[in-house]
């Protein structure tokens, strides 16, 4: 799969990203989309993830910058769990495990096919600082070791003000629930 956009998508993509940026400032106050759009254009590969959250539905924006890394970090920014990653189990596993009504996929299968990550619990809560996401939906997030030996996965949503983390099978799917990437440029 080739993994590249047109110079006209490239364009457009940028474009996009540009005037979401200019719209929600108080995402990046310090951050200049200059210089963002630099590591962009000198990253091609990384243009085609930012494609793949948005084509996705994830809105994809910039959300902060690790300066140890010289590295910009994107995430779905999008009110609800992308539209275009939900009905899916947790990972490529809990997928072949399903003997009937299997999912079309998994996130990590998704994910890993992006080139993103799925956001972690700390990503996750970082991301609600900036607003309210999924207050009708809910979002798989990074499952520890442990508890995906034992079968599970987690998710979380935000209800009642408050960031809930749940459990499930790692083979469950629900048509709210999808999950949020990030990806660092």
């Amino acid at each position: 799969m080739k993994k590249e956009l047109s110079p006209k998508q490239q364009e457009e993509l940028l474009d996009l990203l540009k005037t979401r940026f200019e719209k929600n400032k108080t995402r990046h106050e310090s951050l200049e989309w200059v210089k963002i759009q630099a590591k962009l254009e000198a990253n091609p590969e990384k243009l085609w993830s930012l494609n793949e959250m948005e084509e996705t539905g994830g809105e994809p924006d910039v959300v902060g910058h690790d300066k140890s890394t010289d590295e910009y970090i994107f995430y779905d920014c999008s009110a609800e769990t992308p539209k275009g990653r939900r009905s899916i189990c947790y990972d490529h596993v809990a997928l072949e495990a399903r003997k009937e009504h299997k999912p079309k996929n998994s996130a990590i299968n998704m994910a890993t096919t992006m080139d993103v990550t799925i956001l972690n619990e700390e990503e996750y809560r970082e991301l609600h600082k900036l607003g309210k996401f999924d207050t009708k939906t809910s979002s798989w997030i990074q499952t520890p070791v442990e508890i995906r030996k034992l079968g599970g996965a987690i998710f979380a949503d935000f209800r009642y003000d408050t960031i809930f983390i749940y459990h499930n099978g790692a083979d469950s799917y629900y048509a709210v629930r999808g999950f949020r990437s990030s990806l660092r440029v």
